[in-house]
């Protein structure tokens, strides 16, 4: 590839992540040369915004990646385990949103600011974490590299724009039926949703632990590449439009201070510590929304137990949590020269 081209294509464009990559790219002027936008039959020829502009849709289609260098995934599971090998096998890196590839052992997954060096063996398609996985390890590694963590306890209070548009829609609507006298209907959750908490996201598996709350076991085990980490997790969904707020309780090898932990995080990439309880200052959801960083805050002792740690996590989860963490992979894969796919054949 040439220096003075890089074709980047945004596959999902229409969706929700999908247009927030583009708003990332965009933002952080990305060095793409030629930004292409491709979704399903359906959503061809559409627009979409770019760079003051608009991008006219194309087809996603066995033959949309000709050309390309990099693709950014997020047309779900299904479209990922079709279309990424497809891809891969032009020749065009990968980065992938959905769940499809992200405990596959040839697809490394990552947080450019905890394992960007997982990127060096990658074999054309990349894996980006769950949302909520992505939050506590950007908060989670500075104090692993410390102090080495056994044991994390995590509790989320997930966004229902986790669930994408129809999930927003529902929320909306169920508040009006509520304050109309209205009972209120429920299509995209089990149960209503609106001034409720439902302690089920996603599907409940046979060990009684929803497929949210194993993702971020498994997930954080692999980006932290120590199967010795416990994690154990309750994933609830909450009446909040955009922000994942985290409740974590983490055990270290070595003790660490709430006072060493706010001076760790406060240099940490990609965080801002928000801690000050006298003057009620912790993060909430509405100061990461539409915000890169993630924020962290109520870092105090656990006094149950010799090495332990509380704190309180909340970022942006179609920012950080997928879009952002997506596009800075992608940064990651032009800095470390890592465009290309040197074996066209690891996903046949």
């Amino acid at each position: 590839m040439s220096k003075d081209r890089l074709v980047v294509a945004v596959v999902g464009a229409t969706g929700a992540v999908g247009r927030e990559m583009l708003s990332v790219l965009e933002g952080r002027d990305f060095p793409a040369t030629e930004v292409i936008a491709l979704a399903s039959a359906r959503s061809a020829g559409t627009t979409v915004p770019f760079a003051g502009g608009e991008l006219t849709v194309k087809e996603l289609t066995e033959d949309s990646f000709d050309g390309v260098d990099i693709a950014l995934f997020s047309a779900g599971g299904s479209t990922s385990e079709k279309y990424a090998p497809v891809a891969a096998k032009a020749g065009c890196v990968v980065v992938d949103n959905s769940s499809a590839w992200r405990m596959d052992d040839r697809c490394p997954l990552v947080v450019p600011e905890v394992n960007s060096e997982a990127l060096d063996s990658h074999n054309g398609i990349i894996a980006n974490p769950n949302c909520s996985t992505i939050q506590m390890m950007v908060a989670l590694k500075p104090l692993h590299d410390t102090a080495k963590i056994k044991r994390i306890v995590v509790s989320t209070y997930q966004a229902v724009s986790g669930s994408g548009q129809k999930a927003i829609t529902e929320l909306e609507t169920q508040i009006r039926q509520l304050f109309n006298m209205q009972t209120p209907e429920a299509e995209v959750y089990p149960h209503q949703i609106a001034f409720n908490a439902l302690p089920q996201i996603d599907v409940f598996m046979d060990n009684d632990y929803t497929k949210e709350e194993m993702k971020m076991v498994n997930e954080t085990i692999k980006i932290f590449n120590d199967p010795s980490v416990k994690v154990t997790a309750t994933c609830v969904r909450i009446p909040v439009f955009y922000g994942h707020s985290e409740s974590v309780n983490i055990e270290t090898t070595q003790k660490i201070t709430p006072a060493e932990a706010r001076a760790i995080l406060t240099q940490a990439p990609g965080v801002t510590v928000l801690d000050n309880p006298g003057e009620k200052i912790y993060p909430m959801p509405i100061d990461a929304a539409g915000q890169d960083d993630t924020y962290v805050g109520r870092i105090r002792e656990d006094e149950t137990i010799e090495n332990g740690l509380n704190m309180w996590i909340v970022a942006d989860n179609i920012r950080k949590g997928a879009a952002l963490n997506t596009v800075q992979i992608a940064e990651e894969l032009i800095k470390r020269d890592l465009l290309g796919v040197k074996d066209t054949t690891v996903f046949d």
